[in-house]
């Protein structure tokens, strides 16, 4: 494939807001596939680094992610670009693409695989999420007789357990809330933090249903209102100011301090 193939592939995956460039570099790079520039809206593709057209494409799937993150945020990203948010977009184009046949979801072709990951998912992920929910129900039977023998239960955890009080807390709820051990204990952590009823029954759907986890975190955010263009470069602007003018008066009082040396 060559570079406008590739663009044709991912705007076949989803339109774009922005328009975007996309560069092979004709070169090998050792440290990153691939890379997005949001300020001249760049995606740059390391080419050389590939031998398979599906790992290509999905490195280029990936700086997309970035591109429609930025177009999502009025054009611009933070120095913080590996987001949940993007992570959410990046996982809602490889489903959408492999829907599209454009790139192939490789998981399930090997046999020795899929037959790992069952394990995986049956073995570990379910039998771990089963024995820290069953933590949960013995914890609250031991906050009960805690109670009853006047004790402080924090303290039986503190000294007695020695296990956090956070994880303590989360598994009773765990418990509490009769979470599927399938979704395995990282998740189940996640969903105990929901107090929504709705919110966490919905939540706990889509990981069943084999959506990410950051793509259920954010679908489970409550999403502020779209903030207009104008709104946030006035915002931006205020903030230049406000640094320029810390700056500068900052800058006066080091020339007063060299002028006294």
């Amino acid at each position: 494939m060559n570079q406008d193939q590739v663009k044709a592939a991912l705007l076949g995956i989803e339109e774009a807001p922005l328009d975007f460039e996309l560069i092979f570099s004709g070169k090998k790079s050792k440290k990153v596939n691939g890379l997005y520039k949001s300020e001249t809206r760049e995606i740059i593709i390391h080419n050389r680094n590939f031998s398979d057209e599906n790992l290509l494409l999905y490195t280029a799937i990936h700086e997309y992610a970035h591109h429609l993150h930025a177009c999502a945020r009025g054009g611009t990203l933070s120095s913080r670009t590996h987001t949940a948010e993007f992570w959410a977009i990046l996982h809602r184009l490889l489903e959408k693409a492999e829907a599209k046949n454009i790139y192939k979801n490789v998981f399930d072709r090997s046999p020795e695989l899929t037959q790992l990951t069952e394990l995986i998912q049956k073995k570990y992920l379910y039998e771990n999420g089963s024995l820290v929910k069953e933590l949960g129900k013995q914890l609250l039977r031991a906050s009960e007789l805690c109670s009853a023998i006047g004790g402080r239960f924090e303290d039986y955890l503190d000294r007695v357990l020695r296990i956090p009080r956070v994880a303590a807390h989360m598994s009773m709820k765990m418990y509490q809330y009769d979470l599927d051990p399938a979704v395995g204990s990282d998740n189940m952590r996640f969903l105990a933090g929901i107090k929504n009823d709705e919110r966490r029954t919905a939540a706990e759907s889509a990981l069943k249903a084999g959506k990410s986890p950051d793509t259920v975190k954010v679908g489970v955010r409550p999403q502020p209102p779209a903030e207009e263009p104008r709104d946030r470069l006035e915002k931006e602007k205020a903030r230049l100011e406000r640094t320029i003018a810390s700056l500068s008066k900052r800058l006066k009082e080091v020339e007063a301090e060299l002028t006294e040396l």
